[in-house]
């Protein structure tokens, strides 16, 4: 049993964030007081859980301007994306999809369930990486905020097509609102704003429209979202979900602040040279004349805890010339002295 606490600075939020005090009370009362399982019995302890299950759904759709119905509980962004393309096919109202758009901004969660399942055809970037055009098809995946860019990408609509929303990035860092954005489906997980593991949110626009591509428990016979959720609920982390999401909107803008900072610190190197642009809200970037995988041996070493490598976007890092970048990418629990710290070790390293 690993029980020492490991001191470092973790600067991988965009990778997964580190849980909030608050967070982890609320899954520990509900272990500790409250747990059964959702959906299952009459008991005060059944009756808790589906009321904890009733909060959270409230909680997400209040957080992306969704009604409860809407919202659809899964396993996380990976898990609610191949979801999408299992359903694709299936419902009526996506009947004869055959084509679906991707881009080189996608991760890798973002295309391959669609390429496994449907022709693929590429959206046009600009030179700044932005999406300039999408082309003739059934389906677009849209990536609203790139893992190695940072920077919010505009979401083109046409209701001819049926527009999917991986917001994965841009849940942590920017308000969303679905109803402003006109998506038909949209996937962000809980782990990257604070949440734990092993939850991710589906919104659908019409969930009426679509049928569900799993099957057993709760689910059969059952209206609404329940119908998309068959088996057990990750109860535990839907009772931290509620508080993940009011400590997210409440902390968004302290981690930019600290990106600016460290960004017009590392500018004063030369051998550094950034990929994400001024307004990002994270930092990739490369060292010349040292691999990044080097780079971020050397910072581990020294206990800061980063991203080296093509952050699971191989296609953009190919479109770029480049094997492989550093990210850095801060939450609320860093602080302007750890940056300092950072900098610091940086400089020794690539000195």
């Amino acid at each position: 049993m690993l029980t020492n606490r490991i001191n470092s600075i973790y600067l991988d939020a965009a990778a997964s964030a580190l849980k909030p005090q608050s967070v982890i009370d609320a899954q520990l009362d509900f272990l500790k007081n409250h747990y059964a399982n959702a959906g299952r019995g009459l008991c005060a302890r059944a009756e808790y859980a589906d009321r904890i299950v009733i909060r959270a759904r409230e909680s997400a759709a209040g957080f992306i301007g969704a009604k409860p119905e809407q919202i659809i509980f899964t396993n996380g962004t990976t898990d609610g994306l191949n979801r999408i393309a299992n359903m694709l096919p299936r419902a009526p109202a996506c009947a004869g999809v055959t084509t679906v758009a991707v881009s080189d901004l996608d991760h890798h969660s973002a295309r391959l369930p669609f390429q496994e399942k449907h022709k693929i055809v590429l959206c046009e970037l600009d030179k700044d990486l932005n999406y300039k055009s999408i082309p003739k098809c059934d389906a677009v995946v849209i990536t609203a905020m790139s893992n190695v860019l940072g920077v919010r990408q505009k979401i083109i609509m046409d209701k001819k097509r049926i527009t999917i929303v991986d917001a994965a990035q841009l849940v942590a860092h920017e308000k969303i609102d679905v109803k402003e954005m006109n998506c038909d489906a949209l996937v962000f997980s809980g782990h990257k704003i604070g949440a734990d593991t092993g939850l991710g949110i589906l919104y659908l626009k019409e969930p009426d429209k679509w049928q569900t591509d799993k099957f057993g428990g709760g689910q059969y016979m059952a209206d609404g979202p329940v119908r998309f959720e068959a088996g057990t609920l990750p109860l535990t982390q839907i009772a931290g979900l509620p508080t993940a999401l009011k400590e997210c909107e409440e902390r968004r803008a302290k981690s930019t602040d600290l990106i600016r900072y460290l960004r017009e610190e590392l500018e004063k190197i030369d051998r550094i040279r950034f990929i994400s642009p001024k307004d990002s809200c994270l930092l990739t970037f490369v060292v010349e004349g040292m691999h990044a995988l080097d780079f971020g041996a050397l910072m581990g070493a020294h206990g800061v805890c980063l991203r080296v490598g093509n952050m699971c976007a191989s296609w953009l890092h190919q479109r770029l010339g480049l094997d492989a970048t550093i990210r850095i990418s801060t939450g609320p629990w860093n602080t302007m002295e750890e940056m300092e710290q950072v900098l610091e070790i940086i400089k020794k390293i690539i000195k």
